[in-house]
């Protein structure tokens, strides 16, 4: 079984920073891709960004340029910096990981709970 514990969510002004953290844990032999999406209230969740075990990364134009997501193997945890933070960043933010277990030949894909970011004079 595995956890995903999120942290970092919070209400910022226009302009604003927030770090966001995911720390996983549990029955994880490896990890491979960790990501960060989001879901505004009435739309559908999308990406934000993704990071491979070897550092390479992926970004919505959206937040390029105004995000920057890194990962602690170490630790197994993923952040996600970000910066000028504007009211359309406002969503439930949720981090993804896939991972493997001991023995089983097969990649598992696992979700947070969710944070909260509402950006907002």
């Amino acid at each position: 079984q595995v956890q995903l514990v999120e942290s970092g969510g919070d209400l910022v002004q226009p302009g604003g920073s927030l770090r966001l953290s995911c720390a996983a844990s549990g029955s994880i032999f490896s990890i491979n891709a960790m990501g960060w999406y989001r879901q505004a209230p009435g739309k559908q969740r999308e990406l934000v960004a993704t990071i491979t075990s070897g550092g390479r990364t992926n970004y919505a134009d959206s937040v390029k340029g105004r995000f920057t997501i890194s990962r602690d193997n170490a630790k197994n945890t993923v952040y996600l910096q970000m910066n000028s933070l504007k009211p359309e960043d406002t969503a439930v933010y949720y981090c993804n990981v896939h991972y493997r277990v001991v023995g089983i030949p097969y990649e598992y894909d696992y979700w947070g709970q969710g944070t909260q970011v509402t950006v907002s004079s």
